[in-house]
């Protein structure tokens, strides 16, 4: 049965905000919430940037990093209706460089420890299940990225660039194996560049962010806009991407990319797993498109097919040793997000089917259909694992429904 939301237990969440800035944890924050498509809580606390003072105010630009990869697959599922791959291909079909594969063996000390592999397929890459990695986890592979500073950062030549000197690399573990956190989706918007004939920036604005009226979307930031642009804070003293290397810093906000200095303002590498910036007015949208099943992107039908678990159980039984953007347990994974496969063992107040992600710099979202709900955090710290926000979120939002 669909509940409504009570407009004051919602209230809780702006008190939650300003205990979040006041603690000196966020530098700012906000929270969008619709239910039945219709705006329910708009909350908002704290600065963009802590030297400006700025405030973070409902048209502020964040970096939202992994929740690029819903937007991704998306649009590849949306070749996916239109004949033009299908998701058990191989994914060497398109990408050659991947065809003479190598993945490390079991409890493998050294990158040359490596037996011959399939090219994973793009359903595995899609999944995490591929083999793939990212430079933060713990691993053999991932310190092979790590020295090649291998994260597909904006900056960092071009994509097809970035998939080359990947394909160098072998496989964490055999596809399909486990599944373990990666930038397999930034191969995936490489496939979508190879399939289209166009760059994936070129893509995303004439398949989503145009239809959809997101203009404040993109792979840079937007021209006379820098100065909504929020800095990015962390409590780290060393890398806030490094998480191999964590080490708590004297100061719980200390500036990590500013407006004026950020890679995103003169962006090469389109990073279909982690490069759009934008506001939490555009990633609403775009929530909302997923909420009504694809809005006209996209079938109902194939919609319903990417937000259901397309793991044979829960993340926690493959067997990761990876960062990941939410809990293991009691979730499963479709296509571009998590879904919610049992609340309870997830521990956090959800609803079964629940279809979500989250950004480096905890931002967050969550489309909930059994209670017609969508709702999105926009922030700037990282690592997104540094507080139990997403949680506490969820918590108050399920609090609020009577």
């Amino acid at each position: 049965m669909s509940l409504t939301l009570d407009p004051a237990r919602l209230s809780r969440i702006q008190t939650w905000a300003e205990a979040y800035v006041r603690a000196k944890k966020f530098a700012g924050l906000s929270v969008l919430i619709h239910q039945h498509g219709k705006e329910v809580l708009f909350a908002q606390s704290g600065v963009r940037d802590l030297d400006s003072a700025a405030p973070f105010e409902r048209d502020t630009l964040a970096r939202i990093y992994s929740m690029t990869k819903p937007i991704t697959s998306l649009i590849l599922m949306m070749l996916v209706e239109e004949g033009r791959l299908h998701l058990d291909a191989p994914l060497s079909t398109f990408l050659p460089d991947f065809a003479e594969m190598h993945a490390l063996r079991p409890n493998a000390k050294d990158i040359s420890d490596t037996d011959p592999s399939p090219s994973p397929t793009l359903h595995q890459v899609l999944t995490h299940r591929s083999g793939f990695s990212y430079p933060f986890n713990p691993g053999v592979l991932p310190k092979a990225m790590q020295d090649l500073d291998l994260l597909f950062k904006p900056t960092a030549g071009t994509l097809a660039e970035q998939c080359a000197q990947l394909a160098t690399l072998p496989l964490a573990f055999a596809p399909g194996a486990r599944w373990e956190y990666s930038v397999g989706i930034d191969v995936i918007g490489r496939v979508i560049e190879v399939v289209t004939g166009e760059t994936l920036d070129q893509v995303f604005r004439t398949r989503v962010l145009g239809p959809l009226g997101m203009v404040d979307t993109g792979f840079a930031v937007p021209d006379g806009a820098l100065d909504r642009f929020a800095s990015l804070y962390t409590p780290l003293a060393g890398n806030a991407m490094d998480l191999n290397a964590q080490a708590k810093g004297g100061n719980a906000l200390r500036l990590f990319d500013d407006a004026e200095g950020s890679p995103f303002r003169r962006t090469t590498c389109f990073s279909g797993g982690g490069g759009l910036v934008g506001s939490i007015d555009d990633y609403m949208t775009f929530t909302e498109c997923l909420r009504l099943r694809g809005q006209g992107l996209i079938s109902p039908s194939t919609a319903d097919f990417m937000m259901s678990n397309h793991l044979p159980g829960d993340i926690a039984s493959l067997g990761p040793a990876s960062f990941a953007e939410q809990p293991m347990e009691g979730m499963g994974f479709g296509i571009g997000g998590a879904v919610v496969i049992d609340p309870a063992r997830s521990r956090v107040p959800s609803s079964i089917g629940d279809f979500s992600w989250g950004g480096m710099a905890s931002t967050f979202f969550w489309v909930d259909r059994a209670h017609d709900i969508s709702t999105v955090l926009f922030t700037q710290l990282s690592p997104s694992s540094s507080y139990p926000a997403r949680a506490e979120l969820k918590a108050l939002v399920h609090g609020a429904l009577m």
